[in-house]
């Protein structure tokens, strides 16, 4: 539920049930439930809500930011770059100012 509430990624739920003391063999249990495609939806998610906040950033900021955010939750930096620029290339084509995203 900590997956899908609050979007951490494998490796962040992962520590972070370490951290609270859970037993290594439940978190392996906990952690391979959650799939890669699991995974991406959630950073999709995540960035989704949080580019509204970022339209009057440009791009490079933009990217930074969301790129951070995704860091912070555990996410590697392929599939957060990936997914950013997916995210931001589809809020750029859907109004007037491509250029910002």
């Amino acid at each position: 539920s900590r997956q899908s509430s609050r979007g951490l990624a494998r490796r962040a739920l992962s520590d972070e049930l370490r951290r609270k003391g859970v037993d290594p063999e439940i978190v392996r249990e906990a952690v391979g439930e959650v799939d890669q495609a699991d995974e991406e939806a959630a950073a999709r998610r995540l960035v989704r809500k949080k580019l509204p906040s970022l339209r009057k950033v440009d791009q490079a900021t933009a990217t930074r930011r969301l790129v951070g955010m995704l860091a912070r939750k555990g996410y590697s930096a392929g599939l957060a770059f990936a997914v950013v620029k997916d995210e931001l290339g589809a809020a750029g084509s859907g109004d007037d100012k491509a250029d910002d995203f």
